[in-house]
């Protein structure tokens, strides 16, 4: 059986929005009750890489590693005129965003749901930079994650 990618995705995505205490658009801007776009600040997530080789001696082709970008986007305060995001605040988000691999002697700090029967057994993070955008007056922060996903035996 094949690791389903959406239910990963949505454990990440929940994940993301929780340590931040921010929206998480899937692919794109975050939209709020009304289906309205969300200000910044926010996080947009990206489904990248997936590969069924872990490259490990015991792979029983019950493994995958998924690979995903989480972009941190900070914006001008909503309501004050002439403010701007800044660098203070992508890295804000972005730091929050890092604990998604802080790890305590038992394991993960911060639970990973990512389906029935599926576990995230290693959990990696790069930055890989960022940009700026003046005229939209946004600043990113940008991590790259790799999730270790391996299905569990049933019965």
């Amino acid at each position: 059986m094949v690791i389903q990618r959406r239910p990963v995705t949505q454990g990440l995505q929940a994940l993301l929005a929780s340590l931040t205490g921010r929206p998480v658009g899937l692919r794109s801007v975050p939209l709020d009750g009304q289906g309205r776009p969300v200000p910044p600040p926010y996080t947009l997530l990206y489904p990248l890489d997936r590969t069924d080789d872990t490259q490990s001696l015991a792979d029983n082709q019950q493994a995958a590693v998924f690979t995903y970008q989480a972009t941190f986007v900070s914006g001008p305060t909503p309501g004050v005129p002439d403010s701007r995001g800044g660098d203070e605040q992508a890295q804000w988000l972005a730091d929050r965003g890092w604990k998604v691999v802080e790890r305590a002697v038992t394991g993960y700090t911060a639970a990973l749901n990512v389906g029935t029967g599926v576990t995230c057994y290693r959990r990696e993070a790069q930055e890989v930079g960022g940009t700026s955008d003046a005229g939209d007056a946004i600043i990113t922060s940008v991590i790259r994650y790799r999730l270790f996903l391996e299905e569990q035996p049933t019965g």
